[in-house]
C-alpha cells in the first residue's frame, strides 16, 4: 500500500486497529492526537514506567501528530493534513464525533475528493462500545457452563477488532471508488451494525427468528462435537470433532472405535453426521473423558498428534509467551522491537503472507506527537521559525522532544 497516506484520528481499539492494518502492509498512516495524549494514552495494560502497552500495540508503524486541537490553529492544521493534495491523500478515519473541524461537509470542501470513515456506536449517532453491544445481542447469555444463572461476558472486545477491519475494507473500497470514477465519499459504520451483521452471518437471527432458544451449553461446539477434557496428570485440552475427517482423526487417536459403535447402535444414530455427534455429546463425553482421564498429558498429545487430530492444550497467555513457538521469533511474523522507556519486546507484524513481496517487519509504536514537525514540514510547506511560533503558542509541542 506503499503511496496510500491515511490520517487518523481516534482513540481505543477499533479505528486504530484499521490505521495499524493499513500502516502494516504499506501505507502511510498519521495518527494526530490532542498534547498530552486522547483517551487512551495511559490504558491499561501498562509497562513499569507507565507507558500504555495498549496504545503501543495499536499504533505500531504510524506517524505521531500532537496538537491543540482544542485552538483554531490547532484545528486548521488538522483540517490541511487530512485534507491535503495528492492521488493517495485525502482520506481520515475517525470514531470521535463528526462536529467542528471533523465534519464531512466542512472538510469537503476544502478537498471536493475527501473520503472520510466514520465509526459510531450506534447507526442513530448514540454511544456504544464492544461491552454494551456484545449485552445488547445476547452472547453472554450464552457463554459460560449450563448451571450459569447470570451472564458471562467475553475478555477479547471483538466487535471492536471485527469493526477495525471492516473500516480498513471500507478506506480500500472508497478508495478504489475514488481512483475510478474521481468521487470522495462519506463511509459510515456503526458498532452495533458490526455485531447484527455478524450474528446474521452465522445464523443466530434466523435461528431466533424461527422460534429457536440456543442453550448455553458450556465448552461444548454447539451444533458439532468438541469440548474440553482433563487428562490423568491434571493437564486441560480442547478437542474437535467438526468436520468428518476431524472426527475419525479424533476416534483414532482415542482407539474409541468400539464403544462409540456400540453407543451409535444404542442410540440409533449415524455418528459420520455432525448433528448426530451434537445430539449423543454426552455419551460420546463419557467414553473419550474416561480414555483422556487414563492418559498423561504427554501421552494424550502423542496419540493426537499421531493421528493428526485437532486439539490445543489450554494455556495462560504468559504460558503462550514463555513456551510456544507459534508466539515467538520461530513465527516469521514476530520480530523483536525496541519500545522508548520499556524495552525490547515481542511484536508482531501483519498476519498476512504475500508470496511477493516480503511481509514488512514489526514496526514500533510513534512516541506521542513524535512526527509533528516532520509532517508539518514535509506536508504543509512549514519553516523552522513557524515551527518555533507554533511552539511557543502552545499549538504543537516543544521542538526539542521532535526530530526533524
Amino acid at each position: 500500500m506503499d503511496g496510500l497516506r491515511v490520517v487518523e484520528v481516534s482513540a481505543f481499539v477499533a479505528a486504530p486497529i484499521s490505521g495499524m492494518t493499513l500502516a502494516q502492509l504499506g501505507a502511510e498512516v498519521i495518527r494526530i492526537d490532542p498534547i498530552g495524549g486522547g483517551a487512551d494514552i495511559r490504558r491499561a495494560p501498562l509497562a513499569p514506567d507507565g507507558t500504555s502497552l495498549y496504545w503501543a500495540g495499536l499504533n505500531k508503524g504510524k506517524r505521531s501528530v500532537a496538537l491543540d486541537l482544542q485552538s483554531a490553529e490547532g484545528r486548521d492544521l488538522a483540517t490541511a493534513l487530512a485534507t491535503k493534495a495528492g492521488a493517495g491523500a485525502g482520506i481520515l478515519v475517525t470514531n470521535l464525533p463528526p462536529v467542528g473541524w471533523l465534519d464531512y461537509e466542512t472538510l469537503r470542501a476544502r478537498r471536493g475528493d475527501l473520503i472520510m470513515l466514520m465509526l459510531s456506536g450506534h447507526a442513530d449517532g448514540s454511544t456504544a462500545v464492544d461491552y454494551t453491544v456484545n449485552a445488547a445481542v445476547g452472547l453472554p447469555q450464552l457463554t459460560g457452563g449450563e448451571d450459569e444463572r447470570g451472564v458471562v461476558n467475553h475478555v477479547l472486545p471483538a466487535w471492536d477488532i471485527i469493526a477495525g477491519l471492516h473500516l480498513a475494507v471500507g478506506l480500500l473500497a472508497a478508495e478504489r471508488y475514488r481512483s475510478r470514477y474521481g468521487l470522495g465519499q462519506r463511509v459510515d459504520i456503526a458498532l452495533s451494525d458490526v455485531a447484527y451483521a455478524a450474528m446474521s452471518a452465522l445464523g443466530f437471527i434466523a435461528e431466533a427468528g424461527l422460534g429457536v432458544e440456543r442453550p448455553r451449553i458450556g465448552n461444548d461446539i454447539y451444533g458439532a462435537y468438541g469440548r474440553d477434557f482433563v487428562t490423568a496428570d491434571g493437564r486441560r485440552l480442547m478437542v474437535v470433532g467438526i468436520t468428518l475427517r476431524q472426527w475419525r482423526s479424533l476416534v483414532n487417536a482415542t482407539s474409541a472405535q468400539a464403544p462409540l459403535a456400540a453407543l451409535a447402535h444404542r442410540l440409533g444414530l449415524d455418528l459420520n453426521l455432525e448433528e448426530a455427534r451434537y445430539a449423543a455429546r454426552k455419551e460420546i463425553d463419557e467414553i473419550l473423558g474416561a480414555w483422556f482421564a487414563a492418559h498423561s498429558a504427554e501421552e494424550a498429545r502423542n496419540a493426537l498428534d499421531a493421528a493428526s487430530a485437532c486439539w490445543s492444550f489450554y494455556q495462560s497467555v504468559g504460558d503462550m509467551v514463555r513456551n510456544d513457538p507459534g508466539c515467538s521469533l520461530a513465527n516469521a511474523m514476530f520480530s523483536e522491537v525496541g519500545l522508548p522507556g520499556v524495552g525490547v519486546l515481542l511484536s508482531a507484524a501483519s498476519p498476512l503472507r504475500h508470496s511477493t513481496p516480503d511481509r514488512m517487519p514489526a514496526g514500533p509504536a510513534p512516541r506521542l506527537g513524535q512526527d509533528t514537525a516532520a509532517i508539518l514540514m514535509r506536508d504543509l510547506g512549514l519553516r523552522e521559525r513557524e515551527l518555533q511560533q507554533l511552539s511557543a503558542r502552545g499549538t504543537i509541542p516543544s521542538l526539542s522532544e521532535m526530530p526533524r
